[in-house]
Order: C-alpha cells, then structure tokens, then sequence
C-alpha cells in the first residue's frame, strides 16, 4: 500500500494508516506535523485526520478515515457521501485543498450532533437509502444524488449529480422518479429542475456548469464526450455539442488551460478540429461561465446561430 514520501524512521503510528491529531498528540508527533505537511510526507484527507502520502487514495482509505471521525448511530451524506463512494466531483474545486467538514447525520427524532468537525442534523431516510462501504454507513448513490441536487447550490449540485451518475448505480429515469418522494422538502424545486439534465459523461465541475447554462440558453438537447475520429480511431473528444451540426463547446478550466504550453496545445487541437473536422467550436473559461460578467448563455446562442449558418460550408470541406 506504501509507495514513496516515507515517514520518519521510528514513526510511531502505523505508516499505512490514516490517524487523527488526537493520535498524534498521544504519540507525541503533533508538532512534527506542519513541517510533514509542508514538505508532503503527509496529507489531510478531512479536517483533524491525516495519512502518509505513500497510501494511495481509494475507498478503503476514505472509509477508514472517515470511521475514524464518525461517531455511532450515524451515515454519511451529501458531498461527503459522494466521496466515499468514488464521485469526485461532488466536491466543488478546490473543496479537496479547503477540507470542508464531513456530513454526518441521524434517523429523523435521533437528535442533532454537536460537534466542530461536521455538518450535522437529522434526516429521513428510508433503509433503502442507506449502504455500507467499507463499513462505513452511507447514503445510496441515488440518495446521494437526490440531497445534492436539492441541497447545493445549483452548479456544485449538477456537477456532483453527474459524477454520482458516473458511477452508474442507477439511470438518469430512476433519479427522476426519486424526486416525487421528496415532495415538500426543502429544496425540491430545485431538485426537479436539475435531475432531467444530469448526464455522467460531464468530467468536470466547469463542464457541467456550462452544460447547465447551454440548457438555460433553450438550446437543443446536447450529447457529451463527442468522440472525434481519424482513420476510424477515437483521437479526441469534445466537451459537449451537437454532432449532428458539427458544433460543439469547449470549457477551458484554469488548471489544464492556463500555461503557454497548454495554450500552444489548445490552438493546435482547435486547427484541428475546425479545418480537418469541419466543427464551430466555442471555446469557454471561467469569466464566461462564472461570476457577475459572465457570458455563456449568450455566448452559446450566438454560437449555434453560426453553426446553423455555415454548417453546408463546413460540411464541405471536411478532410475525409
């Protein structure tokens, strides 16, 4: 399980295991942890639990640090519960790097936890909603994608319904029919709204906010992940479009997008598709899709506008 970024010799505590500042300070190593930290020996995966950053990261090792913080009688929920069951995206960017606090909650009438480290409350669940993994008791993919798209705010909430899509623990059909059961709950208008449009093959919180603005635009109904082909093999795909007219968009996050290499990349990869494929593509960042000035709906507008217009040109000129 251990890879490299080894521990001090004759660390106290077992290396490939997650531990909590309480264990540290017990076995008088707290104060070597910022410095271990710092140099990346050692990582957070939630607020007062750390691990060696020669453990890989996996479900085992989230539920075993999470069983560490958990206190009895309680699930996991929400962006949390999205975690622990593999969907990354549930977390907003940079949550990861923030260590947001755990949602633990109870049964309806169990009482509401009071501790500094979690989100907390009651909850009514049926045992249908509920799952182990690893031990650990959580909410049900659909469950958890229910709370998230009702609960968040409507970007973080699409995104960490798609990535819990992505699992593919259930159909976008059955998530849908879920949503009647939740009638009168806080935040179910909401909830309505967004489960028809969730789509798991958004690989991104920045594409599955601007797939959320394409739908605001009342554009037509857009595939993901288009493949691009050459001499009948995949070479690329777009974000999201309409293949049917060679138009699609492409959200260029900061963190993949911003270096000159990467800039140099992107304009060879848009050649590529614009003069060889024949496709309108609208390129999309942040100050398009997020913030007081953004532009994406009517980005996209005017952008469909042209592809319907040049759309018999392009076709044309396509390289076969």
């Amino acid at each position: 399980m251990l890879t490299e970024h080894r521990l001090p010799t004759g660390w106290p505590l077992p290396p490939d295991q997650p531990f909590t500042i309480h264990q540290a300070r017990a076995a008088r190593v707290d104060r070597r942890l910022p410095d271990l930290l710092r140099a990346r020996v050692v990582r957070r995966p939630l607020r007062s639990v750390y691990v060696s950053s020669a453990v890989r990261d996996d479900l085992l090792l989230r539920a075993a640090c999470l069983s560490l913080v958990m206190p009895a009688g309680c699930f996991v929920t929400d962006r949390c519960a999205g975690w622990l069951l593999g969907a990354d995206m549930t977390l907003a960017p940079n949550e990861d790097v923030l260590l947001p606090r755990v949602s633990f909650f109870r049964p309806s009438d169990a009482g509401r936890l009071r501790n500094g480290l979690c989100v907390s409350g009651e909850r009514a669940v049926d045992s249908d909603d509920l799952m182990e993994v690893h031990g650990v008791l959580t909410t049900t993919p659909l469950r958890t994608a229910l709370d998230l798209g009702r609960l968040q705010l409507p970007d973080v909430a699409l995104a960490g319904m798609d990535s819990v899509a992505r699992l593919g623990a259930f159909e976008v059909e059955e998530l849908v029919r879920g949503v009647g059961r939740l009638k009168g709950q806080r935040g179910v208008v909401q909830l309505r709204q967004l489960a028809p449009i969730v789509d798991a093959g958004s690989e991104s919180f920045g594409e599955s906010a601007t797939r959320r603005r394409w739908h605001a635009a009342d554009l037509p109904w857009p595939a993901t992940q288009i493949p691009i082909e050459r001499d009948g093999v995949v070479v690329r795909r777009v974000d999201l479009g309409l293949p049917e007219l060679l138009f699609g968009v492409e959200y260029q996050g900061r963190r993949w997008h911003s270096s000159s290499a990467d800039r140099s990349l992107d304009a060879a990869r848009l050649r590529q598709l614009t003069e060889r494929h024949g496709y309108e593509i609208e390129l999309l960042d942040h100050t398009h899709v997020f913030g007081a000035e953004q532009d994406a709906e009517v980005r996209l507008q005017a952008a469909y506008e042209r592809a319907k217009e040049t759309f018999a040109l392009r076709r044309r000129r396509i390289i076969f």
